[in-house]
């Protein structure tokens, strides 16, 4: 299969820091390959959704001259499709319809096991099932990891009972639709690969190599909000922001001196990028692998 990657952020806010080292580092690598780059808008939640924010963010990020290959998907056109395809898993007996809510499901720490009432339709979600048993891959950044989705998640969900799709399965139709072969992102989602998996497979779909880049941490350790450093971005010089999110993806520094324009930094970079230099940062819960 030829290298096809893909970039995908939600319009929730501005681009910030850390959506940027996503989209350089899934931009580099196809790039390295010789494949293609996609963006994605995920737009399924809309309730999430910020009038303009889809917008803003693409201006940004062809300001840092990242620009899609191909025409842009936004998931809030495609919900026929996927209507389409949980009908299908429904069917086969794959998925199935739930009321549960997340109250109910306390006491077993949010995973579901078993139903624990008769089906309501006017407040039902749609799940996988999930069997006991260890789900294995390998990631370019963090090696083997394992996850007992059994155990850390249960039967997850697919249609939520607010009528929304579920960001695990909304993803999972869109790479497959658009031949997805390798999937660069940030290492929170590396805990999403597991059950993305499961239901490649229950669909019979194909599984894109993984590949889990460090996130950015604010001062106390967590995860860089979309509200800080966005307004950064937009206002700091395009040259700086590239060197920036290229020396946070573990890239040698010296490569980029001297260079001052977009063009000139993107051309450098795709000719020497080092995956093997891309530091993993933690598995999240749940993940086990080796640091």
């Amino acid at each position: 299969m030829r290298y096809r990657g893909r970039f995908a952020p939600s319009p929730t806010g501005p681009l910030h820091f850390g959506s940027l080292v996503a989209a350089l580092g899934s931009w580099l690598d196809a790039r390295a390959h010789g494949g293609e780059w996609l963006i994605r808008i995920e737009d399924v939640d809309r309730a999430r959704e910020r009038p303009g924010a889809a917008e803003a963010q693409l201006a940004t990020l062809r300001r840092l001259g990242l620009v899609s290959d191909l025409p842009i998907v936004r998931q809030s056109q495609r919900l026929e499709r996927y209507r389409e395809v949980l009908a299908r898993l429904v069917q086969s007996g794959r998925a199935f319809p739930c009321s549960c809510s997340r109250r109910e499901l306390a006491s077993s720490g949010g995973v579901h096991r078993r139903c624990l009432h008769p089906p309501m339709p006017a407040r039902q979600a749609v799940r996988l099932r999930v069997e006991a048993g260890l789900e294995c891959f390998e990631d370019r950044v963090f090696g083997r990891c394992c996850e007992d989705l059994a155990r850390s998640t249960g039967d997850f969900v697919l249609l939520r009972a607010d009528g929304f799709f579920a960001y695990q399965f909304a993803v999972v139709v869109d790479d497959a639709d658009q031949g997805i072969s390798d999937v660069v992102r940030g290492a929170d989602l590396l805990a999403s690969t597991a059950r993305q998996r499961l239901l490649q497979r229950a669909l019979g779909l194909p599984h894109p190599r993984t590949m889990h880049l460090p996130l950015v941490l604010d001062a106390s350790g967590n995860k860089l909000a979309k509200s800080e450093g966005a307004q950064a971005i937009d206002r700091e010089d395009p040259a700086a922001v590239l060197r920036r999110a290229w020396l946070h993806l573990g890239q040698e520094p010296s490569v980029l001196a001297g260079l001052r324009t977009v063009q000139a930094i993107l051309a450098q970079a795709q000719r020497h990028w080092t995956p093997a230099r891309v530091p993993p940062s933690w598995p999240p819960k749940g993940v086990t692998a080796p640091m």
